[in-house]
């Protein structure tokens, strides 16, 4: 309950920032008469919605094991992450294809409206919260071992970077003079195009763990090592691992001196089963499968 409280408390945080940021961007974008600042505002809104669904998530993946789950609610949190992805990915689509029409106006001969000042210190105070707020929730992420909660301080790093093209093309657009207004939508393209990247990339961890995808080779290979580091441990095989959310599931085959008792063998398997929970956390799944060695006569 304590890593679902801090979860909440992170998450709660980078909500009322975005909240804050939504209501300020859209009077910005609308007062200085910027639409690159107006689609900043989306974004944020996009941020705020996905907050959302990591309270929601992470609340039912924080749910105990039950009957109809065995091992847990793990993957609702993997699920959170996903729908983040998928959402970061819409808003990317949507902020390149702005950006692309709005070049495409300017090229025919139309001349842009130049922003006004007011929409570029919104842009700079987002990139400053945004990033402060990045900052934090990665490292709260990485203490909670949290998909959801890196996922989303990825989606606060994106909108602080879509600040920083908003605020370069709002500069331009400004301090250059009316003829370089189109570096505004020029600017969102080339942010548009980094969202892609880490929605793309969010999606990819996210539809492998829930597609049962292994654990990385360094991680198995550690596996490997430690439990044959256990005594009278001999080769340990036939390895599979997954993601249950933030927690692993492990299960491997040994062999062991078939001529030890039950009581023993059962002893050694227990031991490996500890040794992998104290690595890899408490809440860790370990299934041991012991076999005979057989020796050359």
């Amino acid at each position: 309950m304590e890593r679902q409280s801090e979860i909440y408390r992170v998450t709660l945080w980078g909500g009322a920032i975005n909240a804050l940021l939504v209501l300020f961007k859209f009077v910005a974008g609308i007062m200085g008469h910027s639409a690159a600042m107006v689609a900043d505002a989306v974004h944020s809104l996009s941020d705020f919605v996905t907050d959302v669904i990591v309270l929601v998530f992470v609340h039912i993946s924080g749910k105990p094991k039950d009957k109809s789950h065995d091992y847990g609610h793990g993957k609702y949190e993997t699920l959170a992450m996903t729908f983040i992805g998928l959402a970061l990915l819409a808003v990317a689509i949507g902020i390149i294809y702005e950006g692309l029409v709005k070049i495409t106006v300017w090229a025919g001969g139309k001349q842009l409206e130049t922003p006004g000042l007011l929409a570029f210190w919104a842009a700079l105070l987002s990139i400053a919260m945004k990033e402060a707020i990045f900052r934090y929730t990665i490292v709260k992420a990485r203490q909670l071992n949290s998909q959801a909660v890196e996922a989303n301080a990825w989606h606060h790093r994106s909108d602080a970077l879509s600040s920083i093209g908003t605020a370069l093309g709002i500069g331009g657009a400004i301090f250059l003079g009316q003829r370089w207004a189109v570096l505004d939508p020029l600017a969102s393209v080339i942010v548009g195009l980094f969202i892609v990247k880490v929605s793309v990339e969010l999606l990819r961890s996210g539809f492998g763990d829930l597609m049962e995808q292994s654990l990385p080779d360094e991680v198995e290979q550690e596996i490997l090592r430690l439990a044959a580091s256990v005594p009278g441990v001999v080769e340990p095989h036939d390895l599979r691992t997954r993601r249950i959310g933030s927690h692993y599931a492990i299960e491997l085959h040994i062999l062991m001196d078939g001529n030890i008792s039950l009581r023993e063998a059962h002893e050694k398997a227990s031991e490996i089963e500890e040794l992998l929970r104290l690595n890899y956390g408490k809440e860790t799944h370990v299934a041991v499968h012991v076999e005979p060695l057989v020796s050359e006569k």
